[in-house]
């Protein structure tokens, strides 16, 4: 068996032994393995949530996560962020805007649990759906770039290729290049990375308007993938994997275009077929 060469980032995966047998062959050796550990957010000293991540690009995480779950309305709502190490774990401690902490007390009051599904810090059936505005209309994606997308994420997959345990997000654009990516154990946690990033770096929409380009995922498509897609004011949300009823139903309200089976020049297309321009190309695909 041929082991994973040299270490994919720093902090992500850790060398350790194992042992097997591949090919009818038994082996031994070390391999890379995913690193995995609890990271816990606080909101101005108050705990929000706990989850289990891979302890890298964690600004981009915090800052994502706020956004992505309506903690805050714009990056610029966070004032600092540190991260504390403990052997229990890592603690991402978020200072924010007064206006939002009030708005988040309001929201938690009397938290009885945490989840790592992305629906952290509501009590009822009520809160589930956190109102956000539908996607204005805009250009179709040309269904070539899809491809493009995925063929790219897979080549950019590098904490992946080493250690097979780890999901992808990418943003891209409408010509399918892949301008960002960032990985994590969890799908919720790297689609929260990457919309951090993009928050970072000045290049998601205001309010109203619509994000440029599309997301494509290297999971399925469920309804908090599609609640991120959504409040990041992406148009589009394209999986490797199958969408789920909820995630149909959010994207049609929304009108987000939401994309599934997403292989080669294969896809199925769930919601908003308006946003992709389904025209064969010129040689029959």
């Amino acid at each position: 068996m041929r082991m994973a060469d040299g270490p994919p980032h720093a902090g992500g995966a850790q060398r350790r032994p194992v042992a097997g047998v591949r090919g009818g062959a038994a082996f031994d050796g070390r391999d890379w393995v995913a690193e995995e550990r609890p990271v816990a957010l606080e909101f101005n000293g108050v705990a929000q949530a706990v989850m289990l991540a891979t302890p890298l690009d964690l600004e981009d995480f915090a800052l994502g996560f706020a956004l992505s779950e309506g903690l805050l309305d714009a990056p610029g709502e966070l004032h600092g962020l540190e991260a504390v190490e403990s052997p229990e774990g890592i603690t991402l401690k978020l200072q924010i805007a007064a206006r939002c902490m009030a708005r988040l007390k309001a929201r938690r009051r009397a938290l009885a649990g945490r989840t790592g599904c992305g629906l952290c810090g509501i009590e009822s059936l009520a809160q589930l759906e956190r109102p956000l505005a539908p996607l204005p209309p805009g250009p179709a994606v040309p269904r070539a770039a899809l491809a493009r997308a995925q063929a790219e994420l897979r080549g950019l997959q590098a904490l992946q290729h080493a250690t097979g345990a780890v999901h992808a997000a990418a943003w891209c654009g409408d010509d399918g290049a892949v301008r960002l990516l960032r990985e994590d154990v969890g799908r919720h946690n790297a689609l929260d990375k990457l919309i951090g990033a993009m928050a970072r770096t000045g290049t998601l929409a205001a309010a109203g308007a619509g994000t440029e380009g599309f997301f494509a995922v290297t999971s399925r498509a469920s309804y908090e993938m599609l609640h991120k897609t959504a409040a990041a004011r992406v148009r589009l949300l394209v999986a490797v994997s199958a969408a789920t009823t909820m995630a149909v139903d959010l994207a049609g309200r929304l009108g987000v275009g939401l994309a599934g089976f997403a292989r080669g020049h294969d896809l199925v297309v769930y919601a908003g077929a308006e946003r992709i321009d389904m025209r064969e190309r010129d040689d029959g695909r």
